[in-house]
Protein backbone atom coordinates (compact mmCIF):
# COMPACT_ATOMS: atom_id res chain seq x y z
CA UNK A 1 0.00 0.00 0.00
CA UNK A 2 1.53 3.31 -0.82
CA UNK A 3 1.81 6.02 1.91
CA UNK A 4 -1.22 8.13 2.46
CA UNK A 5 1.00 10.92 3.78
CA UNK A 6 3.46 13.44 2.08
CA UNK A 7 5.51 15.47 4.57
CA UNK A 8 7.27 18.59 3.63
CA UNK A 9 9.74 19.63 6.36
CA UNK A 10 13.45 19.70 6.74
CA UNK A 11 13.23 18.65 10.26
CA UNK A 12 12.89 14.65 10.60
CA UNK A 13 10.10 14.69 13.89
CA UNK A 14 10.01 11.86 15.48
CA UNK A 15 6.26 11.40 14.74
CA UNK A 16 6.97 11.51 10.73
CA UNK A 17 9.90 9.58 11.21
CA UNK A 18 7.90 6.52 12.70
CA UNK A 19 5.15 7.41 9.85
CA UNK A 20 7.83 6.78 7.64
CA UNK A 21 8.90 3.82 8.65
CA UNK A 22 5.17 2.22 9.05
CA UNK A 23 5.38 3.18 4.79
CA UNK A 24 2.51 5.51 5.88
CA UNK A 25 4.17 8.56 5.02
CA UNK A 26 6.74 9.81 2.49
CA UNK A 27 9.26 13.14 3.20
CA UNK A 28 10.24 15.69 1.42
CA UNK A 29 12.37 18.84 1.97
CA UNK A 30 12.73 20.77 -0.95
CA UNK A 31 9.71 22.36 -2.85
CA UNK A 32 10.55 21.48 -6.92
CA UNK A 33 10.39 17.98 -5.34
CA UNK A 34 7.08 18.22 -3.70
CA UNK A 35 5.78 19.62 -6.66
CA UNK A 36 7.27 16.55 -8.72
CA UNK A 37 6.12 14.15 -6.11
CA UNK A 38 2.31 15.23 -6.30
CA UNK A 39 2.16 15.53 -10.14
CA UNK A 40 2.71 11.62 -10.10
CA UNK A 41 0.95 10.66 -7.15
CA UNK A 42 -2.11 11.57 -5.28
CA UNK A 43 -2.07 11.54 -1.11
CA UNK A 44 -4.49 11.46 0.93
CA UNK A 45 -2.89 14.09 3.35
CA UNK A 46 -0.07 16.99 2.71
CA UNK A 47 1.77 18.24 6.00
CA UNK A 48 3.69 21.28 5.58
CA UNK A 49 5.86 22.38 8.24
CA UNK A 50 5.68 25.92 8.75
CA UNK A 51 9.03 26.57 10.97
CA UNK A 52 11.01 25.25 7.63
CA UNK A 53 12.68 28.54 5.43
CA UNK A 54 11.31 27.10 2.21
CA UNK A 55 7.97 26.85 3.75
CA UNK A 56 5.50 30.06 1.93
CA UNK A 57 1.96 30.65 1.62
CA UNK A 58 2.61 30.68 -2.15
CA UNK A 59 3.82 26.46 -2.67
CA UNK A 60 0.74 25.56 -0.55
CA UNK A 61 -1.80 27.52 -2.81
CA UNK A 62 0.06 26.06 -5.90
CA UNK A 63 0.03 22.63 -4.86
CA UNK A 64 -3.69 23.41 -3.60
CA UNK A 65 -5.02 24.06 -6.78
CA UNK A 66 -3.08 20.96 -8.13
CA UNK A 67 -4.25 18.23 -5.12
CA UNK A 68 -7.65 19.87 -3.54
CA UNK A 69 -9.07 16.79 -2.90
CA UNK A 70 -6.02 16.01 -0.51
CA UNK A 71 -6.24 17.49 3.24
CA UNK A 72 -4.05 20.36 3.90
CA UNK A 73 -2.52 19.88 7.66
CA UNK A 74 -0.01 22.33 8.92
CA UNK A 75 2.48 22.16 11.47
CA UNK A 76 2.28 25.17 13.51
CA UNK A 77 1.22 26.76 16.95
CA UNK A 78 -2.73 27.12 16.12
CA UNK A 79 -2.04 29.53 13.38
CA UNK A 80 -3.01 29.34 9.25
CA UNK A 81 -0.19 31.38 8.96
CA UNK A 82 -2.38 33.41 6.64
CA UNK A 83 -3.85 30.59 4.52
CA UNK A 84 -7.17 30.66 4.02
CA UNK A 85 -9.89 28.59 5.85
CA UNK A 86 -10.88 26.31 3.04
CA UNK A 87 -7.58 25.59 2.30
CA UNK A 88 -6.18 24.10 6.03
CA UNK A 89 -8.13 21.55 7.46
CA UNK A 90 -5.64 20.53 10.24
CA UNK A 91 -3.43 22.37 12.71
CA UNK A 92 -0.79 20.21 14.63
CA UNK A 93 1.79 20.98 17.29
CA UNK A 94 5.26 19.92 16.36
CA UNK A 95 5.26 18.10 19.82
CA UNK A 96 2.76 15.40 18.43
CA UNK A 97 2.70 11.35 19.47
CA UNK A 98 3.70 9.27 17.17
CA UNK A 99 0.64 7.43 18.93
CA UNK A 100 -1.80 10.12 18.20
CA UNK A 101 -0.50 11.38 14.62
CA UNK A 102 -1.21 7.55 13.47
CA UNK A 103 -4.55 8.02 14.98
CA UNK A 104 -5.59 11.26 12.87
CA UNK A 105 -4.01 9.49 9.76
CA UNK A 106 -6.58 6.42 10.60
CA UNK A 107 -9.28 8.59 10.85
CA UNK A 108 -8.68 11.14 8.46
CA UNK A 109 -8.81 7.79 5.60
CA UNK A 110 -11.77 6.21 7.37
CA UNK A 111 -14.16 9.49 6.83
CA UNK A 112 -11.89 9.88 3.34
CA UNK A 113 -13.54 6.09 2.06
CA UNK A 114 -16.97 6.60 3.41
CA UNK A 115 -16.88 9.81 1.43
CA UNK A 116 -15.64 7.68 -1.54
CA UNK A 117 -18.28 4.92 -0.93
CA UNK A 118 -21.18 7.65 -1.06
CA UNK A 119 -19.93 9.70 -3.77
CA UNK A 120 -19.81 12.59 -1.56
CA UNK A 121 -17.14 15.18 -3.64
CA UNK A 122 -15.46 17.68 -1.27
CA UNK A 123 -14.09 17.57 1.86
CA UNK A 124 -15.68 20.44 4.20
CA UNK A 125 -16.00 19.71 7.43
CA UNK A 126 -20.27 19.97 6.52
CA UNK A 127 -19.82 16.79 3.98
CA UNK A 128 -17.43 14.81 6.42
CA UNK A 129 -19.97 14.82 8.99
CA UNK A 130 -23.06 14.28 6.74
CA UNK A 131 -20.91 11.23 5.66
CA UNK A 132 -20.30 10.24 9.84
CA UNK A 133 -24.50 10.68 10.01
CA UNK A 134 -25.07 8.02 6.99
CA UNK A 135 -22.68 5.67 8.21
CA UNK A 136 -24.69 5.32 11.05
CA UNK A 137 -28.33 5.84 10.08
CA UNK A 138 -27.75 3.54 7.14
CA UNK A 139 -27.50 0.29 8.49
CA UNK A 140 -31.04 0.92 10.41
CA UNK A 141 -34.54 1.09 9.14
CA UNK A 142 -35.44 4.69 10.98
CA UNK A 143 -36.90 7.26 8.41
CA UNK A 144 -34.18 10.46 7.97
CA UNK A 145 -34.64 13.70 6.62
CA UNK A 146 -32.40 15.55 4.34
CA UNK A 147 -32.19 19.31 4.99
CA UNK A 148 -30.81 21.83 2.16
CA UNK A 149 -31.06 24.12 -0.19
CA UNK A 150 -32.07 22.98 -3.98
CA UNK A 151 -28.64 21.70 -5.92
CA UNK A 152 -26.71 20.48 -2.59
CA UNK A 153 -27.12 16.25 -3.44
CA UNK A 154 -30.03 15.46 -1.40
CA UNK A 155 -31.14 12.98 -3.37
CA UNK A 156 -27.62 11.49 -4.11
CA UNK A 157 -27.43 11.62 -0.13
CA UNK A 158 -30.69 9.30 0.31
CA UNK A 159 -29.86 7.03 -1.96
CA UNK A 160 -26.29 6.49 -0.15
CA UNK A 161 -28.97 5.95 3.03
CA UNK A 162 -30.47 2.95 0.29
CA UNK A 163 -27.51 1.96 -0.82
CA UNK A 164 -25.52 1.20 2.25
CA UNK A 165 -28.88 -0.32 3.88
CA UNK A 166 -29.85 -4.16 4.33
CA UNK A 167 -32.32 -3.17 1.77
CA UNK A 168 -29.33 -2.30 -0.99
CA UNK A 169 -31.03 -5.19 -3.34
CA UNK A 170 -34.56 -4.12 -3.18
CA UNK A 171 -35.79 -0.60 -5.31
CA UNK A 172 -35.17 2.72 -4.54
CA UNK A 173 -38.12 5.05 -5.72
CA UNK A 174 -37.59 8.91 -6.23
CA UNK A 175 -40.88 11.37 -5.91
CA UNK A 176 -40.91 15.06 -6.21
CA UNK A 177 -44.08 15.56 -4.60
CA UNK A 178 -43.53 19.85 -5.24
CA UNK A 179 -43.60 18.51 -9.12
CA UNK A 180 -46.81 17.26 -8.98
CA UNK A 181 -50.95 18.39 -8.13
CA UNK A 182 -52.14 16.70 -5.07
CA UNK A 183 -54.63 14.42 -6.80
CA UNK A 184 -51.65 13.08 -9.03
CA UNK A 185 -49.31 12.55 -6.02
CA UNK A 186 -51.49 10.91 -3.92
CA UNK A 187 -52.35 8.65 -7.22
CA UNK A 188 -48.44 8.33 -7.40
CA UNK A 189 -47.68 7.52 -4.21
CA UNK A 190 -50.58 4.91 -3.71
CA UNK A 191 -51.97 3.48 -6.89
CA UNK A 192 -55.40 3.09 -7.87
CA UNK A 193 -58.50 1.21 -8.71
CA UNK A 194 -59.91 0.79 -11.97
CA UNK A 195 -62.33 3.35 -12.40
CA UNK A 196 -61.52 5.04 -9.98
CA UNK A 197 -61.12 8.41 -11.82
CA UNK A 198 -62.01 9.51 -15.43
CA UNK A 199 -59.13 7.56 -17.24
CA UNK A 200 -58.50 4.95 -14.93
CA UNK A 201 -58.80 1.87 -17.20
CA UNK A 202 -56.69 -0.64 -15.09
CA UNK A 203 -55.33 -1.22 -11.01
CA UNK A 204 -52.23 0.27 -10.93
CA UNK A 205 -49.43 0.35 -8.14
CA UNK A 206 -48.08 2.92 -6.76
CA UNK A 207 -44.74 3.77 -5.83
CA UNK A 208 -45.01 2.73 -1.78
CA UNK A 209 -45.98 -1.03 -3.22
CA UNK A 210 -43.51 -0.86 -6.05
CA UNK A 211 -41.13 0.20 -3.33
CA UNK A 212 -42.11 -3.08 -0.95
CA UNK A 213 -38.98 -3.91 0.86
CA UNK A 214 -36.87 -0.81 -0.35
CA UNK A 215 -36.67 2.84 -0.01
CA UNK A 216 -38.88 5.54 -1.53
CA UNK A 217 -37.32 8.97 -1.39
CA UNK A 218 -40.11 12.25 -0.96
CA UNK A 219 -38.38 14.91 -2.27
CA UNK A 220 -39.85 18.80 -1.14
CA UNK A 221 -41.92 16.89 0.81
CA UNK A 222 -43.08 20.16 2.84
CA UNK A 223 -45.14 21.10 -0.48
CA UNK A 224 -47.65 18.50 -0.01
CA UNK A 225 -51.57 18.74 1.51
CA UNK A 226 -52.23 18.13 5.58
CA UNK A 227 -55.33 15.52 3.59
CA UNK A 228 -51.67 13.71 2.30
CA UNK A 229 -49.58 14.46 5.38
CA UNK A 230 -52.20 12.44 7.74
CA UNK A 231 -52.17 9.43 5.00
CA UNK A 232 -48.59 9.73 5.13
CA UNK A 233 -48.44 9.59 8.77
CA UNK A 234 -50.35 6.45 8.56
CA UNK A 235 -47.66 4.78 6.32
CA UNK A 236 -45.23 5.38 8.78
CA UNK A 237 -46.67 4.18 11.44
CA UNK A 238 -48.90 1.12 10.56
CA UNK A 239 -47.21 0.39 6.64
CA UNK A 240 -50.52 0.44 5.60
CA UNK A 241 -52.33 2.02 2.89
CA UNK A 242 -55.84 1.82 0.25
CA UNK A 243 -55.20 3.03 -2.92
CA UNK A 244 -57.41 5.69 -4.97
CA UNK A 245 -60.83 4.39 -4.74
CA UNK A 246 -59.79 1.55 -2.88
CA UNK A 247 -61.20 -0.49 0.15
CA UNK A 248 -58.35 -3.11 0.62
CA UNK A 249 -55.90 -2.17 3.00
CA UNK A 250 -52.69 -2.23 1.16
CA UNK A 251 -49.55 -3.36 3.33
CA UNK A 252 -45.84 -2.04 2.62
CA UNK A 253 -42.60 -2.65 4.09
CA UNK A 254 -40.53 0.53 3.06
CA UNK A 255 -38.13 2.94 4.12
CA UNK A 256 -38.86 6.35 4.30
CA UNK A 257 -35.96 9.40 3.43
CA UNK A 258 -37.65 12.50 2.76
CA UNK A 259 -36.44 15.82 1.75
CA UNK A 260 -37.35 19.76 1.70
CA UNK A 261 -35.28 22.73 0.77
CA UNK A 262 -37.49 25.23 3.36
CA UNK A 263 -37.43 25.72 6.79
CA UNK A 264 -40.64 23.21 8.32
CA UNK A 265 -40.83 24.39 11.55
CA UNK A 266 -41.96 27.73 9.88
CA UNK A 267 -44.86 25.35 8.18
CA UNK A 268 -45.42 23.81 11.07
CA UNK A 269 -45.39 27.13 13.10
CA UNK A 270 -47.95 28.72 10.04
CA UNK A 271 -50.29 25.31 10.29
CA UNK A 272 -49.57 23.65 6.62
CA UNK A 273 -47.04 21.06 7.64
CA UNK A 274 -48.00 18.70 10.53
CA UNK A 275 -45.66 18.89 13.93
CA UNK A 276 -46.29 14.56 14.11
CA UNK A 277 -45.63 14.20 10.48
CA UNK A 278 -42.26 16.11 10.91
CA UNK A 279 -40.71 14.51 14.12
CA UNK A 280 -41.69 10.94 12.09
CA UNK A 281 -39.99 11.64 9.27
CA UNK A 282 -36.74 13.51 11.03
CA UNK A 283 -36.59 10.71 13.66
CA UNK A 284 -32.52 11.07 11.68
CA UNK A 285 -32.06 14.84 10.23
CA UNK A 286 -28.80 14.97 7.59
CA UNK A 287 -27.96 19.07 7.36
CA UNK A 288 -26.33 19.68 3.77
CA UNK A 289 -25.21 23.50 3.68
CA UNK A 290 -25.21 25.57 1.04
CA UNK A 291 -22.18 25.82 -1.29
CA UNK A 292 -21.02 29.46 -0.26
CA UNK A 293 -20.59 27.53 3.40
CA UNK A 294 -18.83 24.87 1.81
CA UNK A 295 -15.84 26.74 0.07
CA UNK A 296 -13.47 23.50 0.72
CA UNK A 297 -15.70 21.79 -2.32
CA UNK A 298 -15.58 24.06 -4.41
CA UNK A 299 -12.58 23.24 -6.48
CA UNK A 300 -12.76 19.20 -5.67
CA UNK A 301 -15.96 19.21 -6.82
CA UNK A 302 -14.60 21.57 -10.40
CA UNK A 303 -11.92 18.79 -10.78
CA UNK A 304 -14.28 15.96 -10.37
CA UNK A 305 -16.55 17.41 -13.11
CA UNK A 306 -13.91 18.10 -15.34
CA UNK A 307 -12.54 14.63 -14.68
CA UNK A 308 -16.10 12.91 -14.85
CA UNK A 309 -16.67 14.59 -18.46
CA UNK A 310 -13.60 15.26 -19.77
CA UNK A 311 -11.29 12.01 -18.26
CA UNK A 312 -8.83 15.21 -16.43
CA UNK A 313 -9.13 17.42 -13.98
CA UNK A 314 -8.28 21.10 -15.29
CA UNK A 315 -5.76 24.02 -14.23
CA UNK A 316 -7.11 26.58 -13.02
CA UNK A 317 -5.40 30.16 -12.37
CA UNK A 318 -4.93 31.97 -8.70
CA UNK A 319 -7.24 34.77 -10.25
CA UNK A 320 -9.92 32.31 -11.41
CA UNK A 321 -9.99 30.28 -8.25
CA UNK A 322 -10.42 33.41 -6.08
CA UNK A 323 -13.25 34.78 -8.07
CA UNK A 324 -15.27 30.86 -7.77
CA UNK A 325 -14.30 31.15 -4.71
CA UNK A 326 -15.66 34.29 -4.09
CA UNK A 327 -18.49 34.37 -6.11
CA UNK A 328 -22.87 32.86 -3.98
CA UNK A 329 -23.28 30.05 -5.93
CA UNK A 330 -27.11 30.25 -5.62
CA UNK A 331 -27.72 27.05 -7.43
CA UNK A 332 -25.53 25.22 -5.51
CA UNK A 333 -23.19 21.84 -6.83
CA UNK A 334 -26.09 22.14 -9.57
CA UNK A 335 -24.60 25.08 -10.92
CA UNK A 336 -20.90 24.68 -10.28
CA UNK A 337 -21.68 21.49 -12.65
CA UNK A 338 -22.94 23.40 -15.44
CA UNK A 339 -20.41 25.65 -15.05
CA UNK A 340 -17.83 23.06 -15.70
CA UNK A 341 -19.99 22.14 -18.81
CA UNK A 342 -19.96 25.71 -20.34
CA UNK A 343 -15.97 26.09 -19.26
CA UNK A 344 -15.71 22.56 -21.42
CA UNK A 345 -17.77 23.80 -24.41
CA UNK A 346 -16.22 27.66 -24.49
CA UNK A 347 -12.80 27.55 -22.79
CA UNK A 348 -10.98 24.99 -24.75
CA UNK A 349 -8.39 22.93 -23.11
CA UNK A 350 -6.15 25.51 -21.13
CA UNK A 351 -5.92 26.39 -17.41
CA UNK A 352 -9.39 28.28 -16.42
CA UNK A 353 -8.77 31.73 -16.37
CA UNK A 354 -10.45 34.71 -14.16
CA UNK A 355 -11.62 36.58 -17.30
CA UNK A 356 -13.66 32.98 -17.96
CA UNK A 357 -14.96 32.69 -14.32
CA UNK A 358 -15.76 36.29 -14.64
CA UNK A 359 -18.05 36.11 -17.80
CA UNK A 360 -19.72 33.16 -16.30
CA UNK A 361 -20.68 34.74 -12.76
CA UNK A 362 -21.85 37.94 -14.66
CA UNK A 363 -23.81 36.01 -17.00
CA UNK A 364 -25.78 34.31 -13.91
CA UNK A 365 -26.98 38.23 -12.97
CA UNK A 366 -26.06 37.91 -9.56
CA UNK A 367 -23.29 39.93 -7.50
CA UNK A 368 -22.80 38.18 -4.20
CA UNK A 369 -23.34 40.61 -0.94
CA UNK A 370 -23.60 40.00 2.32
CA UNK A 371 -27.28 41.39 2.30
CA UNK A 372 -31.13 39.66 2.88
CA UNK A 373 -31.07 39.21 -1.28
CA UNK A 374 -32.77 37.02 -3.52
CA UNK A 375 -30.07 35.69 -6.08
CA UNK A 376 -30.11 33.91 -9.29
CA UNK A 377 -33.32 36.33 -10.19
CA UNK A 378 -34.34 39.11 -12.65
CA UNK A 379 -35.02 42.84 -10.76
CA UNK A 380 -38.84 41.96 -11.01
CA UNK A 381 -38.58 38.66 -9.93
CA UNK A 382 -36.48 39.32 -6.75
CA UNK A 383 -38.54 42.19 -5.74
CA UNK A 384 -41.39 39.70 -5.71
CA UNK A 385 -39.58 37.45 -3.45
CA UNK A 386 -38.23 39.73 -0.93
CA UNK A 387 -41.73 41.56 -0.55
CA UNK A 388 -43.21 38.04 -0.23
CA UNK A 389 -40.54 36.54 2.08
CA UNK A 390 -40.97 39.89 4.02
CA UNK A 391 -44.62 39.33 4.42
CA UNK A 392 -44.89 35.86 5.25
CA UNK A 393 -41.62 36.96 8.74
CA UNK A 394 -44.44 39.66 9.18
CA UNK A 395 -47.26 37.76 9.38
CA UNK A 396 -45.15 35.11 11.80
CA UNK A 397 -44.20 38.45 14.12
CA UNK A 398 -47.82 39.17 14.30
CA UNK A 399 -49.36 36.31 15.54
CA UNK A 400 -46.61 36.14 17.94
CA UNK A 401 -47.38 39.46 19.05
CA UNK A 402 -50.86 39.11 19.00
CA UNK A 403 -50.60 35.85 21.37
CA UNK A 404 -48.11 37.60 23.57
CA UNK A 405 -50.95 40.05 24.53
CA UNK A 406 -53.75 37.72 24.76
CA UNK A 407 -51.68 35.85 27.33
CA UNK A 408 -50.99 38.34 29.57
CA UNK A 409 -54.76 40.22 29.36
CA UNK A 410 -55.98 40.12 32.78
CA UNK A 411 -58.29 37.31 34.14
CA UNK A 412 -61.81 37.57 32.48
CA UNK A 413 -61.08 40.45 30.11
CA UNK A 414 -62.56 39.22 26.34
CA UNK A 415 -59.95 39.14 23.38
CA UNK A 416 -61.15 42.34 20.87
CA UNK A 417 -62.48 40.45 17.81
CA UNK A 418 -61.32 42.73 14.85
CA UNK A 419 -59.33 44.94 16.09
CA UNK A 420 -56.36 44.06 15.88
CA UNK A 421 -55.14 46.69 13.10
CA UNK A 422 -56.12 50.42 12.81
CA UNK A 423 -58.81 51.27 10.68
CA UNK A 424 -58.11 51.33 6.92
CA UNK A 425 -54.89 49.37 7.11
CA UNK A 426 -54.60 46.11 5.38
CA UNK A 427 -53.98 42.80 7.26
CA UNK A 428 -51.08 41.09 6.41
CA UNK A 429 -53.31 38.33 4.74
CA UNK A 430 -54.96 41.04 2.61
CA UNK A 431 -51.34 42.15 1.69
CA UNK A 432 -50.13 38.51 0.71
CA UNK A 433 -53.52 38.15 -1.32
CA UNK A 434 -52.76 41.35 -2.82
CA UNK A 435 -48.87 40.61 -3.98
CA UNK A 436 -50.06 37.15 -5.20
CA UNK A 437 -52.97 38.67 -8.09
CA UNK A 438 -50.10 41.23 -8.97
CA UNK A 439 -47.48 38.66 -9.56
CA UNK A 440 -50.50 36.38 -11.33
CA UNK A 441 -50.95 39.39 -13.06
CA UNK A 442 -47.53 40.41 -14.07
CA UNK A 443 -46.88 36.54 -15.48
CA UNK A 444 -49.58 35.90 -17.63
CA UNK A 445 -51.98 33.82 -15.33
CA UNK A 446 -49.14 31.19 -15.53
CA UNK A 447 -49.27 29.34 -11.59
CA UNK A 448 -46.09 27.64 -12.36
CA UNK A 449 -44.63 30.69 -13.35
CA UNK A 450 -45.99 33.01 -10.35
CA UNK A 451 -44.87 30.07 -8.00
CA UNK A 452 -41.40 30.17 -8.85
CA UNK A 453 -40.99 34.22 -9.00
CA UNK A 454 -42.98 34.33 -5.73
CA UNK A 455 -40.25 31.54 -4.20
CA UNK A 456 -42.86 28.75 -3.20
CA UNK A 457 -43.52 26.02 -4.00
CA UNK A 458 -46.55 25.40 -7.00
CA UNK A 459 -48.75 23.58 -4.39
CA UNK A 460 -48.04 25.42 -1.56
CA UNK A 461 -49.48 28.75 -4.41
CA UNK A 462 -52.58 26.68 -5.16
CA UNK A 463 -53.34 26.22 -1.18
CA UNK A 464 -53.38 29.85 -1.46
CA UNK A 465 -55.55 30.95 -4.30
CA UNK A 466 -58.35 28.53 -2.76
CA UNK A 467 -57.93 30.11 0.24
CA UNK A 468 -58.43 33.83 -1.18
CA UNK A 469 -60.64 32.96 -3.82
CA UNK A 470 -58.78 33.34 -7.16
CA UNK A 471 -59.85 30.08 -8.38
Amino acid sequence: MPPAVLIFADKDYPFAQSAVAKGLALRVSEPAELIEVIKHRLFSILLFDTASPKFTESIVGRVYRRTPESEFWLLAENDRHGLPEYMVDVVLRDTLKKSEFEERIKTCLRIKSLLRDYRLVGKSSNLKQVAEVISQVAPTDMSTLVIGPSGTGKELVARAVHDFSKRKEKAFVAVNCGALTESLLESELFGYEKGAFTGAAMRREGIFKRGDGGTVFLDEIGETSQALQVKLLRVLEVGAFYRVGGDDLVHTDIRVVAATNRDLSEAISSGVFREDLYFRLGAVRINLAPLTERKADILPLINHFFTQETGSARGISEGALARALNYGWPGNVRQLRNFVQRMIVSAGSGELSEAQVTQFVEEQGYVHRHLPVVTGKMPQEAEFQLIYQALLSLGQEVRKLRDLIVDNLPTGHETPAGHEYAAGTPTVDEMEEALIRKTLAAVGGNRREAARTLGIGERTLYRKLKKYGVI
